[in-house]
């Protein structure tokens, strides 16, 4: 079968590739890939700007069919409709961060898609405990954003407490964002989402998602506007979801004193910022980093209740073949998510 595989170390290294059908174990699953969504983590890998262990399959925000189960698996059938909890592959199961569900912290995690194989290609292979059935209501193509579904989840529900009536600033509007402001526009929360001139056809989903206010900081003054909308006092909450300097500084600056900070996207560098803004403004600063075993049972449950719709976020669907133009997208934002798949 063929596989987008992270060859070598270095910028870029990407290659199509011929690998074998991974061969069912006793106590695994083997899955049938439907699709597979470009994360921001998979450009960061191309980029050698997020730890990774080639040569190695990419691709962890992904849905499937089973195609086969080990004799010793109880949990599901083949023909069943799935999705995966990825960043389980490799835990040690014992640590602190283990026991209480943050594997995530976990000092030998690998997750797949860069620490061991993952989804850009047909078949997978996993453990029984990574596999979660979906809805009948749910479909394939919904299902392969649980991944991204939950770390948003993370950043709005479960860090900390943001309540209805709240202003937020979200800067950043790529799929993670736009799911955040999902989850923000359920909550009763006056939204502002911040982009860029290359953000156009995102920012136009964030409005059509209920953003409140979208800007365009590339031709808006995003201070003033700001200013403006919360009577001078600076956004109860701001979320970075787009990694850049300039976006993390304009959102520190943006918040009001005691204000909250969250921190989902991924820098992948060193940035130099005014540290003391959180000091002066007694700031309360968290980061995000994917998500816990608590937060993927939420994400069963939101996706059982149809609480968010993931469908309008999913602009294109592109096969395997055609990886460059479709990282291309991600990488210039011309698309909202982009989900791969297999066949021609």
């Amino acid at each position: 079968m063929k596989a987008l595989v992270k060859a070598s170390p270095g910028l870029g290294n990407v290659e199509v590739r011929e690998v074998p059908e991974p061969v069912c174990q006793p106590d695994g699953v083997k899955i049938e890939v439907a699709y597979t969504g470009i994360c921001g983590t998979d450009l960061h890998i191309y980029h050698d700007t997020f730890k990774n262990y080639p040569p190695v399959i990419m691709g962890h925000e992904f849905s499937g069919v089973v195609a086969e189960v080990g004799a010793e698996v109880t949990s599901c059938q083949v023909g069943d409709r799935v999705t995966i909890l990825p960043s389980t592959a490799i835990t040690c199961g014992t640590c602190s961060y283990c026991r209480v569900g943050h594997y995530m912290f976990c000092p030998d995690r690998r997750g797949m898609g860069h620490g061991v194989n993952g989804s850009f290609t047909r078949f997978v292979h996993v453990r029984e405990d990574m596999v979660y059935k979906i809805p009948a209501e749910v479909s394939l193509e919904e299902a392969a954003l649980s991944e991204p579904l939950a770390c948003a989840v993370q950043a709005i529900e479960e860090l900390t407490t943001i309540r209805v009536g709240d202003t937020v600033l979200l800067s950043g509007p790529g799929p993670i964002g736009l799911m955040c402001l999902s989850l923000l526009v359920m909550k009763g929360c006056k939204v502002i989402v911040a982009g860029t001139d290359a953000d156009v056809l995102r920012l136009d989903l964030a409005r059509k998602l209920g953003a409140d206010l979208v800007v365009n900081v590339s031709v808006e003054d995003l201070e003033a506007i700001l200013h403006k909308q919360t009577g001078g006092s600076g956004v109860d909450v701001a979320v970075e979801c787009a990694g850049v300097g300039l976006s993390i500084s304009s959102c520190l600056k943006a918040l009001k004193k005691r204000g909250t900070y969250i921190q989902v996207g991924i820098v992948g560098k060193e940035i130099t910022l005014d540290f003391d803004t959180i000091l002066y403004k007694q700031l309360a600063v968290f980061g995000s980093l994917a998500h816990s075993m608590q937060t993927w049972d939420r994400v069963m449950n939101i996706l059982k209740q149809g609480k968010i719709n993931l469908s309008s976020i999913i602009t294109d669907i592109m096969p395997l073949h055609k990886w460059e133009e479709a990282f291309q997208k991600c990488e210039r934002k011309t698309a909202g998510k982009v989900l791969i798949h297999y066949g021609e």
